[in-house]
């Protein structure tokens, strides 16, 4: 007789490690949709409906009529515009330096005393803010129309000639920010048994190397900034080392999700809220908040400030920077702390179990031959914390 043998099927050993595979797959998925939906709320809700928000701009003259299209402006623009009075041209150019406006209408007509009846004029400083200086042309051209004149435009603060809209500016602020915040992930996942103390020493070095690539870029490369680069690398330094210590710090209690987490804060709050495309005038209130006082924003006004408005509000945008780079050494202090209490936890747990085994194994047998220990094997799950350091070094990188 034959006996009746079956084949063993192996596609249902299989069927366990698939299901296993695809689940990964799919954790893992959820942080690329995650950005998308991040990544669409942020850009198009700062940027998709730039509207003037009490947009400061100033009217020249100290009559009633200066007073009178202050008064009608604020009216008819319902909050968008926020008109006001100066005294003289020299005072709106000062004004217009400080950026405590973003537009200066001199209305034209005959002048008082002999001469020749005087031309319109919109006093603009466009370094401050192309688009800021695109609505605000926009906003008196019709007024000098309707005097039958043409509109004579006098930009008190052009920008860079290589940069035209001024927007270079911001265009370094996003490598800056990419190179930060992608070697984050490098920084905390193949440097994950390293000390703290070296890895922040390795997002400080990082930093230094990110600001010099981003002063070479706006100075010898591209000619954004005509000088002061020695400002300039020294703002870059600070932004480029707060992100690095901030996301190395973060990396201890994120792990694979710091990646979202530092494109969080540092691009898709970060980027919007800048004043690198739409100054916060133009902004809803919530971008406009945090313009106040996000690293960004720093660096994106502190350069403006020093590469064209003398240096005025410097101070405060350095400050900025500052308290950022103070927040990221914060971070990697705590993060010490809390790895070293996590070590702590571990031996103790491991010094117990041991304790306990040896126990167990001195009460059912009395007396055991010594054996030669064999060379150290992979921790249990070690071989899984290199690839999932492996595949977040991979997701940052390719974002």
């Amino acid at each position: 007789m034959t006996a009746d043998r079956r084949r063993p099927d192996h596609h249902s050993d299989r069927h366990p490690t698939r299901a296993a595979d695809l689940r990964h797959v799919v954790t893992h998925l959820l942080t690329p949709l995650l950005m998308c939906i991040g990544m669409g709320l942020a850009y198009l809700g700062a940027f998709a409906n730039p509207t003037p928000h009490h947009l400061p701009v100033a009217i020249v003259g100290t009559g009633t009529h200066a007073q009178v299209l202050a008064q009608t402006l604020n009216d008819q623009t319902h909050g968008a515009l926020e008109a006001r009075t100066v005294p003289d041209r020299a005072t709106a150019i000062q004004q217009l330096k400080d950026q405590d406006v973003f537009g200066a209408y001199l209305a034209g007509g005959k002048p008082t005393g002999a001469g020749a009846p005087r031309t319109p004029e919109l006093l603009l400083a466009t370094a401050g803010s192309d688009t800021s200086a695109t609505v605000v042309q926009k906003v008196f051209t019709p007024l000098a129309a309707q005097q039958g004149a043409p509109l004579k435009i006098t930009d008190i603060a052009p920008t860079a000639e290589n940069d035209p809209t001024g927007q270079g500016i911001f265009f370094l602020l996003v490598a800056l920010s990419i190179g930060s915040y992608a070697s984050v992930a490098v920084i905390g996942g193949a440097g994950a048994a390293l000390p703290m103390r070296l890895r922040a020493a390795l997002a400080i070095g990082t930093s230094f190397v990110v600001s010099i690539i981003g002063t070479l870029f706006a100075g010898p490369v591209f000619h954004l900034v005509e000088h002061g680069l020695w400002a300039l690398w020294g703002m870059a330094w600070l932004y480029s080392a707060g992100i690095l210590l901030i996301g190395t710090g973060l990396h201890t209690f994120l792990k694979r999700w710091t990646t979202l987490g530092v494109m969080t804060l540092f691009v898709m709050l970060n980027f919007t809220s800048s004043g690198g495309i739409f100054r916060p005038e133009m902004q809803n209130g919530f971008f406009a908040a945090l313009h106040s006082f996000w690293n960004g924003a720093g660096f994106v006004e502190g350069t403006r400030s020093h590469v064209y408005f003398a240096d005025h509000g410097l101070a405060g945008h350095v400050w900025t920077l500052a308290g950022w780079l103070v927040v990221g050494l914060l971070t990697v202090s705590v993060a010490a702390l809390a790895e070293k209490h996590r070590r702590t936890a571990e031996a103790e747990a491991i010094a117990h179990a041991g304790a306990v085994a040896a126990a167990a194994v001195a009460a059912t047998v009395p007396e055991r031959a010594p054996r030669r220990t064999s060379a150290r094997s992979a921790a249990p799950g070690e071989t899984d914390v290199q690839e999932e350091a492996e595949e977040e070094m991979d997701e940052a990188v390719g974002v």
